[in-house]
């Protein structure tokens, strides 16, 4: 919580400078209303909570009256949430709010979308790292809050043993072994994954072990049901690479365990959210 809130404080000063000006040019300083949050798409709404303390950190004299939670499906010309305070705080946090609210929406609504598809199978849905700086963590909650799951946060709570780790570290075999004495050295319990792009790499890591997921890189369907009957169960399975609305099901027939899509937070449009007088 406290890293959120020093988060929302940065964002608020990028945005607000010396002084919200126009507000304070044109209201009165006194003055008092009342405005609600609302939706101009359908999608599933994300960054309530967000929202709330974006509102208490500008001025926690604002009320908030909250209609819609987080990860309900809304449609075009639902009301989110009502705030009533002092007119010029509520207007100097609007902007940051909303830039919070729609792209979480925005994210929540494409990670629904794509684990819908998924339902009914044993295959999850997982984020990536593929996210905005300094807005991974609001962007992995709107993932979960869609149906989704988080991945690893950063590069600091799971080996992930890439191609160009492999390549760097001059081979499958010594990526796997200089890794384990690593971890073992650090004293940490971290799960380690190894990401193979062909079925020679699959083979050799199967012939090793010592991992605990394989992620199979940019396999066909067809590869990829081939590859999970060769792990057998041994490992944890995720599938990447080139995975979108239209194949997903296709992917997740071949019995993987994890399907991880970047384009949930990267490639995402903004969910349309106004905030507007009453």
């Amino acid at each position: 919580m406290d890293i959120i809130k020093k988060l929302i404080k940065q964002a608020l000063a990028e945005d607000i400078g010396d002084g919200d000006h126009t507000s304070h040019a044109t209201i009165p300083e006194a003055a008092q209303g009342t405005m609600k949050l609302l939706v101009k798409e359908d999608g599933v709404i994300a960054g309530v909570d967000i929202a709330r303390l974006v509102f208490q950190e500008v001025d926690e004299r604002i009320v908030m009256d909250i209609i819609i939670k987080d990860g309900t499906h809304v449609k075009k010309g639902d009301v989110v949430f009502y705030i009533s305070g002092r007119c010029i705080s509520m207007l100097t946090a609007e902007r940051t709010m909303l830039n919070f609210m729609q792209r979480m929406s925005g994210i929540a609504t494409s990670t629904y979308n794509y684990s819908k598809t998924l339902k009914g199978t044993k295959t999850l849905l997982l984020d990536t790292r593929k996210t905005t700086p300094n807005m991974r963590i609001f962007e992995k909650m709107a993932v979960a809050i869609g149906g989704g799951q988080n991945h690893r946060m950063g590069l600091y709570d799971m080996v992930m043993i890439k191609d160009n780790h492999v390549d760097f570290a001059g081979g499958i075999q010594q990526a796997i072994e200089v890794t384990q004495t690593y971890v073992k050295k650090l004293g940490k319990d971290l799960k380690i994954e190894i990401e193979v792009r062909n079925f020679s790499e699959l083979e050799e890591v199967l012939r090793i072990g010592q991992v605990d997921r394989i992620m199979l890189d940019n396999f066909t369907p067809e590869n990829l049901k081939n590859a999970i009957q060769l792990i057998g169960g041994r490992y944890e399975t995720e599938a990447s690479g080139n995975i979108t609305l239209l194949n997903i099901k296709e992917y997740s027939d071949s019995g993987v365990d994890y399907i991880s899509v970047g384009a949930i937070t990267h490639h995402i449009k903004s969910l349309d959210l106004s905030l507007k007088s009453c």
